[in-house]
């Protein structure tokens, strides 16, 4: 089996610094078919880290795009609670979650709009637990990544299956430090460049930023009062430190939903829902999407604005410079765990309750209160750029340059 050793570092990571498996837990491993082999090696490392049991659930696009096809909206959007349990029932009591990500970015394209959006709209019915105990940190979570031969092919266009799955393999081992040494210390050395650039940002307090590009981006993203800047590893509520993403480069926190106004443009495509967005702009007024345009995707960019109320505001603004591991690649992943990380990005959709002050603590209807958005969605999108410029703005009006040409100025 090619890239097998390093394949089993790379579960290792995820184990390891990703979820960092506790003697006694219990982990739940969400991986397409096509990794089987990958997640029978994370399977048997959380067993090793002293996992009381691994419980792997397995899913096929090929076989839920047939589904789609002839299934009814209505049958779609009917998910018994049996789906439900599956995915929370081992998380309720402190257990530990990795996802493998890797499937065809157009794996749906062509499926009616309406059949996506009540299966949508369903699974973030039925995913509103799930959510809840990420945001009260009462479990760890990690994102990883294997290549399907599909998404191989999007990549790398000019390559065979077996030489375009290869390139990627290779890019995405290079992406979360594997290869040259202990990937483990180079990860523990890059979280902590991750959280000064977050403390430099923490004690500016910004009232708002700006963004301003060559595409025509110019965008004011208010901040809640009390906002947290995070990036690298998080917590849990037991202070359990854990990796979230892998790879990572961002620093982001919480963006008032009703203060965001201005028009951005989008500078990488997104990959919803096994469908291609590209060449889009929306323009906020008091928080809220007012228009949009897709040069490609623009039904699939409606539904997902259609979603619900909070889908038309943001979540997440992450700042990531454009001189960045993943952005010196000069690859386009088509995969937003990959390409958010290459760029700076906004998230359509729900906040997340840890960037702001007492977040973990507060009711849906106090955070709220405060600016924070509640969505079934998240969806991150990437506006970054080699010109983005960025100006922060405190509670003083003093304006403090943050990005210039792409970068930090810190």
């Amino acid at each position: 089996m090619k890239f097998e050793k390093q394949l089993k570092e790379y579960a290792r990571l995820a184990v390891r610094v990703g979820v960092n498996v506790q003697p006694g837990q219990y982990v739940t491993v969400n991986a397409p078919i096509f990794a089987a082999d990958f997640a029978r090696m994370i399977q048997k490392e959380a067993f090793e880290a002293g996992a009381k049991d691994v419980i792997v659930i397995y899913t096929d696009q090929k076989t839920e795009r047939t589904r789609f096809e002839y299934a009814s909206a209505e049958t779609l959007s009917d998910i018994p609670d049996f789906i439900k349990e599956q995915r929370t029932h081992y998380l309720r009591s402190g257990g530990a979650y990795i996802h493998v990500t890797g499937g065809d970015p157009e794996g749906f394209k062509g499926i009616p709009g309406e059949k996506m959006l009540a299966f949508s709209r369903a699974m973030n019915r039925i995913s509103e637990e799930f959510y809840d105990l990420m945001d009260k940190a009462v479990f760890q979570w990690n994102i990883v990544a294997y290549p399907s031969a599909e998404w191989a092919r999007r990549v790398f266009p000019g390559e065979k299956d077996s030489g375009a799955r290869d390139k990627l393999m290779a890019a995405i081992l290079k992406a979360v430090r594997i290869g040259r040494g202990d990937a483990e210390k180079k990860w523990n050395s890059h979280d902590r460049i991750l959280k000064r650039r977050a403390k430099i940002l923490n004690a500016y307090n910004f009232k708002e930023l700006h963004f301003e590009n060559g595409l025509g981006t110019d965008l004011h993203v208010g901040l809640v009062k009390g906002h947290i800047w995070q990036g690298g590893s998080d917590k849990t509520k037991d202070r359990i430190r854990y990796m979230p993403n892998m790879p990572t480069e961002e620093i982001f926190s919480m963006p008032d939903m009703n203060r965001v106004d201005g028009v951005v443009y989008s500078s990488m495509p997104l990959s919803y829902m096994g469908e291609l967005i590209e060449g889009f702009s929306l323009t906020f007024k008091d928080g809220k999407v007012i228009s949009h345009h897709a040069k490609k995707g623009e039904e699939a960019l409606s539904r997902l604005l259609e979603t619900d109320e909070g889908a038309r505001r943001l979540g997440e603004v992450a700042l990531i410079p454009y001189e960045s591991p993943i952005s010196d690649m000069k690859i386009l992943f088509y995969n937003t765990l990959f390409d958010e990380n290459a760029s700076c990005h906004l998230a359509l959709g729900s906040s997340y309750a840890s960037t702001i002050k007492g977040g973990e603590k507060m009711s849906k209807e106090e955070a709220k209160a405060h600016g924070s958005n509640d969505s079934g969605v998240h969806v991150d999108f990437m506006f970054g750029t080699g010109d983005m410029k960025v100006t922060g703005e405190t509670y003083d009006g003093k304006p403090v340059p943050v990005f210039e040409n792409g970068n930090f100025v810190f």
